[in-house]
């Protein structure tokens, strides 16, 4: 009984009463090793995904390009006659190489079993994840708003739809903004995470000294 009181009354060295390893942050806060093996790996999962998705969607937008002859005049149609979408390839590729960044980061703490315990590094990295997923976020509103002018055209400004002259420019377009709306998902699970991980430093539980 004593010392299973002990083992109840010492919440630093790491064991719970009942003998379940806990990992502590903050003021007597603590999370369970199972979960946070879960959070490192939803973790990794999420920016590699982040990163593919940002690469693919501006592989796909860069590298889009079709050519159509009218009355004798060539027209080449290319990513850089939209703004827009010049926008969302230069905001795909922060996204990239953000991610990559930040994945090797938790790579390398999962292999050095380090925890995030510092406050003002967890804030950094919470604040960039949130710009980076306002960014990518806007370059796709912005990116799918013209789509569908470029879709559907705008009658009352007399803006004349464009994608049933180059249909495979807009197909292909059209996946890069596919690619983009995933990173961007992505980039808000990633975010909801760096929350978790930054507030629960300042959580109070019970269980330590």
């Amino acid at each position: 009984m004593r010392q299973a009181a002990n083992g109840a009354g010492a919440g630093g060295d790491g064991v719970s009463p009942g003998n379940v390893p806990v990992c502590y942050y903050g003021p007597g806060g603590r999370v369970s090793a199972s979960l946070e093996r879960r959070v490192r790996a939803a973790e990794v999962f999420l920016r590699c995904a982040a990163c593919g998705l940002a690469v693919l969607a501006a592989a796909l937008l860069g590298a889009d390009r079709q050519s159509r002859t009218f009355f004798s005049i060539q027209k080449v149609a290319r990513y850089t006659d939209m703004q827009s979408l010049v926008i969302l390839v230069i905001a795909s590729g922060m996204v990239a190489c953000y991610s990559l960044i930040q994945g090797a980061r938790c790579l390398l703490s999962i292999v050095r079993g380090g925890i995030l315990l510092s406050r003002p590094l967890a804030w950094a990295i919470f604040s960039c994840d949130q710009v980076m997923a306002y960014i990518i976020i806007g370059a796709v509103a912005v990116a799918m708003e013209a789509a569908l002018i470029g879709k559907y055209g705008q009658v009352e400004f007399q803006w004349m739809k464009t994608c049933h002259l180059y249909q495979r420019f807009c197909t292909q377009a059209g996946g890069g903004v596919a690619c983009a709306i995933a990173a961007s998902a992505s980039m808000v699970g990633i975010s909801l995470l760096s929350a978790f991980n930054l507030f629960r430093l300042y959580g109070e539980g019970k269980g330590r000294k």
